[in-house]
């Protein structure tokens, strides 16, 4: 999870709900200039003090956390030194090779530093995360808008360890909290069981291409039901007679489900250019990817059969062609023209069944 920080400077009488909601959708820290604003909450909330463009106060009251501009109120470390329970962190607003380096030293040094790219290029935001590798505190980057955090968020893959954000109105909080805390959760695979294949005739399928390259052991979950699917091997193994193309997975017939952000799922027929899909390995563990394109064609079509261990079935229709893959424990690639009764696949089992792709607890009989 990353780390969000609400800025509610300036709101005015808009503030006391905006802090509300912010507690209630358990961002991580209020920013304020004013020591008031950050009087009387709960600890499960770090209260930061940022008095930008103007003198510290006297007292820092309840904050934990001071942003200064050393330039105007001091050096960070001789602060905390004068007022022990408080942590002190730079404000470097980087703007030219002279402030991208004071940047560098402050993530490489201090506890916090707080930093304000002012040109939309990412570029400086990189140098300042390789810079950093192996430091101990956080950066923390300002943004103009959720849009801007989840691109943040992923700079070199690992992206800024959190992000302040300026709140504008209610709502602000819950975007934000939701861009900070979207990466997925990892899933609790099911050894599957093969019971039965047929040759189930023509139809179209669906090429999942992806903006990313998976792993060997990586794929998409594939199924024909909500109640239960395999997972699909993305051509990352090698074939006769044409080159691997590990960003795809060829998933599976049209009306499939898979599985996307925030455990909705989406038929593989609605995927389009933009879209996100959950990978995930043989451990369960998951990341979300892009998808760049679906390529949907008729092609003959193979039906495949599994059982859980307690009995529920799973059912997949994919191309009937050998070089289409799925997974098995340990990361055992199946041909699937060549899978028989007895062999052991990888899927998964949710716990609910869907409604418009989203999980929901009623009865729903699949066949």
């Amino acid at each position: 999870m990353k780390i969000s920080w609400l800025d509610v400077r300036g709101l005015g009488p808009a503030t006391a709900p905006v802090i509300q909601e912010a507690l209630h959708h358990r961002v991580d820290a209020i920013v304020s200039d004013q020591v008031s604003d950050l009087t009387g909450l709960p600890p499960t909330v770090r209260k930061i003090l940022f008095p930008q463009g103007a003198a510290l106060p006297e007292e820092f009251g309840e904050a934990d956390i001071v942003i200064v501009e050393p330039d105007r109120h001091g050096d960070p470390a001789v602060l905390a030194a004068q007022h022990p329970g408080v942590e002190f962190g730079p404000y470097v607003e980087i703007v030219d090779a002279a402030t991208l380096e004071l940047a560098n030293e402050a993530a490489r040094t201090q506890q916090w530093s707080l930093l304000n790219f002012r040109d939309p290029t990412k570029i400086p935001l990189e140098i300042v995360l390789a810079a950093a590798a192996g430091a101990q505190g956080s950066i923390i980057t300002q943004v103009a808008d959720v849009e801007e955090a989840v691109i943040v968020f992923g700079v070199l893959e690992h992206g800024s360890d959190g992000v302040m954000l300026r709140a504008r109105k209610v709502g602000d909080a819950a975007a934000l909290q939701a861009a900070a805390t979207s990466e997925p959760d990892n899933l609790d695979l099911v050894e599957l069981t093969i019971v039965r294949s047929s040759h189930v005739g023509m139809g179209e399928r669906a090429c999942v291409d992806t903006c990313t390259y998976f792993r060997q052991d990586e794929g998409i979950l594939v199924g024909s039901h909500s109640k239960g699917s395999i997972l699909c091997v993305s051509e990352t193994h090698p074939l006769p007679y044409m080159p691997t193309r590990p960003f795809r997975v060829n998933a599976g017939a049209i009306h499939s489900y898979t599985l996307s952000a925030n455990g909705r799922t989406n038929y593989l027929s609605e995927l389009k250019s933009g879209s996100k899909v959950l990978a995930v390995d043989v451990k369960g563990q998951t990341r979300l990817v892009t998808v760049g394109r679906v390529k949907i064609e008729t092609r003959p079509l193979i039906s495949i059969d599994a059982v859980a261990p307690d009995g529920r079935e799973v059912n997949l229709i994919l191309q009937d062609d050998w070089h289409v893959r799925v997974l098995g424990p340990g990361g055992v690639v199946h041909n699937s023209t060549e899978l028989k009764p007895g062999d052991i696949v990888l899927g998964y089992l949710p716990v609910e069944d869907r409604h418009v792709g989203y999980p929901i607890d009623e009865f729903c009989l699949e066949g």
